[in-house]
């Protein structure tokens, strides 16, 4: 196995750490990885004045691997240069559109591993929907590149739960361990020339777009389940976030306390110790809570700090 996998020459594409874990692990099976592509630097820091390099970017330089960083991916000199690596395979982990002339390039494809259980979630944000949707269960999928987003004839899956109390933040981390043993497992495959592809069932995908600021917008007259799972599909980021005293206060995390009906929706109100927002069916506890300019807060914390003069969000 180990002179097999030698053989087979990877190009691994990706950006954030997520993408890191999948790479680290190629490198512990033995794969040679014959370069990273990878984002261009960002300016960031204090004034902008500091260039941030990627997670990816910051492992590969660690370990001495060929870097590439393309502003242009159809350009002519990223072109040549990733042709003269002379990959057998690509490998794409959370990293950006590729163009034909690059996925199509090695002899054995590009390979994408996707964050759900494709064809369900295709998109840019399939964790964050499969929790604002309140699905129990989600997974990882690697598949081959082809002309339409994330619809290549698919080579393996793994399903893992969502549990309950789990937001967006704990089921990325744990699909990321995940989803790097099914990239190692799925190159395991391609290097034998063991493996079978199948074909998505298009009548059963759905979709998960990119996350915007405006989807976090808690609307008060919804299903308190929907509201706790619009909360926890928002965290750790961008935030689900309502209208108070005209503020925005996000609400990082909260749980159901109720199946009331007693107040107009979006109501809150101190009860005990718990600060309660009325719901259409029930009451939501918040547990953490964040006006704008200011640090996150325990309920208790906000509770004691802020007199409201209209206790009511929108």
């Amino acid at each position: 196995m180990a002179v097999i996998k030698r053989q087979l020459r990877i190009v691994f594409m990706g950006t954030p750490g997520f993408a890191v874990a999948s790479l680290q692990f190629l490198m512990e099976a033995g794969y040679p990885i014959v370069g990273v592509v990878t984002a261009p630097d960002k300016p960031g820091g204090r004034g902008m004045k500091q260039m941030i390099s990627s997670p990816v970017k910051q492992f590969a330089a660690a370990h001495a691997l060929t870097l590439l960083q393309p502003s242009n991916l159809k350009s002519k000199v990223f072109v040549a240069e990733l042709r003269a690596l002379q990959a057998d395979l690509q490998i794409v982990v959370a990293f950006r559109m590729l163009p034909e002339v690059i996925w199509s390039m090695p002899p054995k494809g590009t390979m994408n591993l996707h964050g759900s259980l494709l064809p369900a979630f295709r998109g840019a944000a399939p964790i964050h929907w499969a929790v604002i949707r309140g699905e129990k269960v989600t997974g990882v999928t690697t598949f081959l590149l082809e002309h339409q987003i994330d619809t290549g004839q698919i080579l393996l899956q793994r399903e893992m739960p969502i549990l309950h109390e789990e937001d967006t933040g704990s089921v990325h981390d744990r699909m990321m361990m995940i989803g790097a043993g099914l990239v190692v497992a799925s190159a395991d495959l391609i290097s034998l020339g063991q493996y079978q592809l199948y074909n998505q069932d298009e009548s059963k995908a759905t979709h998960a777009p990119k996350i915007h600021h405006e989807d976090g917008h808690i609307c008060w007259t919804s299903a308190a389940l929907d509201i706790y799972n619009l909360v926890r599909g928002m965290s750790p980021y961008p935030g689900a976030w309502a209208i108070l005293d005209g503020v925005e206060c996000k609400i990082w995390k909260s749980v159901i306390y109720s199946a009331e009906q007693t107040q107009k929706p979006g109501s809150m109100s101190v009860k005990g110790k718990s600060l309660v927002i009325q719901a259409t069916d029930g009451e939501i506890e918040v547990l953490e809570v964040q006006m704008a300019g200011k640090k996150k807060m325990s309920a208790r914390d906000f509770i004691n700090g802020y007199r409201i003069k209209d206790w009511f969000l929108t």
